[in-house]
């Protein structure tokens, strides 16, 4: 059995595995905010340039936002307090997995489902800033697993 430790004890969950209007609200505050970033910067600058500056453009926005958020697991005994981190989780809801790249690869899509799955989240953005232009770099990726929990209810 595995058992997640999210880093500042905060507890993850969703509606029955659907997305609500309130992921999707965050993930067009994202989206617009991104823009505006890429716009400005272009494809140029490191993802960690591009994290920060995201971060503080959505706290401007008055969301919630937690960088580097630490993700700890447990499976069969054995704990990894600091398995993963995700880039930005933003209000709890939205997983934001932030590259700066020539070009993605399959892995960078499964990484990110990956942390929607172990944070049992449905909605994450995979976002490569250096895509040429920013549309082309903005990919949803969409959990449709569905937790026994969620099953039952």
């Amino acid at each position: 059995m595995m058992h997640i430790l999210l880093g500042s004890g905060t507890k993850q969950s969703r509606e029955q595995g659907m997305l609500t209007m309130k992921e999707e609200q965050i993930a067009r505050a994202v989206v617009h905010e991104g823009f505006a970033l890429h716009r400005e910067f272009g494809p140029g600058m490191l993802e960690n340039v591009y994290e920060a500056f995201l971060e503080i453009r959505l706290r401007e926005q008055g969301l919630q936002v937690e960088r580097q958020k630490p993700v700890g697991l447990v499976f069969e005994g054995v704990e990894i307090k600091e398995a993963f981190r995700v880039d930005l989780l933003v209000e709890q809801r939205l997983v934001l997995e932030l590259k700066s790249l020539d070009k993605l690869a399959p892995v960078h899509f499964k990484q990110v489902l990956t942390y929607l799955k172990i944070l049992d989240l449905p909605l994450g953005l995979l976002v490569n800033f250096g895509a040429p232009m920013f549309k082309e770099g903005v990919h949803r990726v969409v959990n449709n697993h569905r937790t026994a929990a969620a099953r039952s209810g």
